[in-house]
């Protein structure tokens, strides 16, 4: 019998270390009929899938979901002949959508989703670091970035065909007291309150209203000290990537768990 996943149980593994990789199955026109997609997912053409079975090395869970039951089933058993555990969404992105949870908007004009490109200043600190987390977490997992002498940044945004984002009058950008993390929520629609959560904690930090978010002075701290300690601004992404996935794993998980010393006998740390 194939595996399947409930929504509730995906939704409370999306964006964790164990989340599984999401695979939305839909036709092109289909994803445009509904013009939104499930966080994180990759899309394969379903005229593609031997394809792109073959090329897939993963040790991650896999999670489908399609138009149908057949079409994912299909992929299910595909993967599983190649020894990838894998399983069906039930009900497919209409019942995900029928149980209230997040989506992403589709934006072509930002090739998303699929091979989205983006650029801006060099040095990144809060939200440099925090956008670039937000989009391969949830939006867009094969996006590129790019960081570049600030003064550059147009320039070089039309060369590598990328979109800048956190520079003055940009779309992805600061909008009053909002940063630019909150520009990437709202142009992709993506609404969730563990996110929201995250992003109040962003927004302290980036804007330098630190008494609005007890965290954002530790993250604000960790920010500068990673950029202090590693000079090279992509490798400084990458490690950074690990602070905000522990971070969001703390709002969704953790937030209530305390610790202290000394240890209530019997009690773990």
């Amino acid at each position: 019998m194939l595996k399947t996943f409930d929504c509730n149980t995906l939704y409370g593994q999306l964006g964790l270390q164990d989340s599984p990789l999401i695979v939305d199955l839909r036709t092109a026109d289909e994803l445009a009929h509904s013009g939104e997609f499930i966080p994180s997912a990759v899309r394969v053409d379903p005229d593609g899938i031997e394809q792109w079975c073959r090329r897939l090395t993963t040790h991650r869970l896999v999670a489908v979901y399609g138009s149908n039951d057949a079409a994912s089933n299909a992929m299910v058993s595909q993967l599983e002949s190649r020894g990838i555990v894998a399983g069906a969404l039930t009900g497919g992105f209409d019942e995900w959508r029928r149980n209230g949870m997040p989506t992403v908007r589709a934006r072509r004009e930002y090739r998303v989703p699929g091979s989205s490109r983006w650029v801006t200043r060099e040095r990144p600190k809060i939200d440099r670091l925090a956008c670039p987390w937000l989009v391969r977490r949830f939006i867009d997992p094969h996006a590129v970035f790019f960081y570049v002498p600030a003064q550059a940044v147009r320039a070089e945004a039309a060369g590598l065909a990328a979109e800048p984002y956190d520079i003055a009058d940009v779309t992805f950008s600061h909008r009053g007291p909002r940063c630019s993390f909150d520009a990437f929520l709202d142009e992709f629609g993506l609404h969730d309150p563990v996110l929201d959560q995250l992003a109040d904690i962003v927004r302290a930090a980036d804007t330098g209203t630190l008494e609005r978010s007890k965290e954002a002075p530790g993250l604000l701290a960790i920010s500068l000290g990673m950029s202090a300690t590693i000079r090279d601004d992509i490798l400084l992404l990458e490690q950074a990537m690990f602070v905000y996935d522990s971070l969001y794993a703390w709002c969704k998980k953790a937030r209530d768990e305390t610790h202290s010393w000394p240890q209530t006998k019997g009690v773990p740390a």
